[in-house]
């Protein structure tokens, strides 16, 4: 990635272009059903043979805080460069697109182990805690909608298009001869 994209938030067609430099694709599949909310769908791919290597799911309110992110997964082999491309391109778009300044997302509670890594992971980003949900009565609501327990985490899509930009750029070394 150039010492251009890492001074500036990257935009989402530079986003796409650093993913071809790298020889992924990267896509986004965005609806919006009659106008009230986004759904969204972030894949990497590997082109030759296909592979999917990376995708993250979640969809947006019309609102400053209303991106909400809820599936991530990456696999296969060299896939460092696969979680921060799609991470910028979530951010990249919500900024370019949508009102949505801020995420939120919940750090699911399947696993005492895997949720600290997970937590960790989030922080990483720039989500910080909001509030943890469990098994109160007050929390049905909240768990129905996020499909379980666990720390629920707010971050800024700015920052989080900053450090997942800077992520990408030291994934890889740059073979960008400008």
């Amino acid at each position: 990635m150039s010492a251009v994209l890492l001074s500036t938030l990257p935009t989402l067609a530079e986003l796409e272009a650093e993913a071809r430099r790298r020889g992924l694709l990267l896509r986004l599949q965005v609806r919006r059903p009659a106008g009230l909310l986004w759904t969204l769908r972030v894949g990497v791919a590997r082109p030759e043979p296909l592979a999917l290597l990376g995708e993250l799911k979640g969809w947006a309110l019309p609102t400053t805080a209303g991106l909400r992110l809820d599936t991530m997964r990456v696999q296969g082999e060299r896939s460092a460069a696969v979680g921060p491309l799609i991470w910028a391109a979530t951010f990249a778009w919500a900024l370019e697109v949508t009102p949505c300044r801020s995420a939120r997302l919940l750090a699911i509670r399947d696993d005492a182990r895997q949720h600290c890594r997970l937590v960790r992971y989030f922080r990483q980003l720039g989500f910080t805690p909001l509030r943890e949900l469990g098994g109160s009565a007050v929390d049905l609501g909240p768990r129905l909608l996020w499909g379980g327990a666990g720390l629920l985490m707010e971050g800024d899509c700015a920052e989080g298009l900053r450090r997942s930009g800077r992520q990408l750029a030291q994934s890889q070394p740059s073979t960008d001869t400008r």
